[in-house]
């Protein structure tokens, strides 16, 4: 087993990494908030963490409807492999092309 390949995320100090790239990314977003003068259109927008509050929001709404969505769409893990009246008397192989 020594000459299985090593992937990049293999190596927890790689995933490590990637997530300490990515909590100061969103450390140096939150700091932009507070920096960069935004163009509004309602009031609320001028709250602070709206737009991530917003996200997380939207997200989690999205989830439910989804989850709730499952419920009426869900269909069996058989569903497409079920015979049907024209399958019985055709096997695999008994179709013709010409036919």
């Amino acid at each position: 087993m020594k000459n299985e390949k090593q992937y990049l995320f293999d190596d927890p100090k790689n995933i490590k990494r990637l997530l300490n790239i990515f909590y100061l990314c969103c450390a140096v977003l939150v700091v932009l908030d507070f920096v960069i003068h935004r163009h509004i259109g309602h009031d609320w927008e001028n709250l602070w963490a709206f737009y991530p509050i917003y996200g997380f929001v939207g997200c989690v709404v999205l989830v439910v409807i989804a989850s709730w969505m499952r419920t009426f769409l869900m269909r069996a893990e058989d569903y497409y492999d079920k015979p049907t009246s024209t399958d019985i008397g055709n096997k695999k192989g008994d179709e013709h092309v010409d036919d």
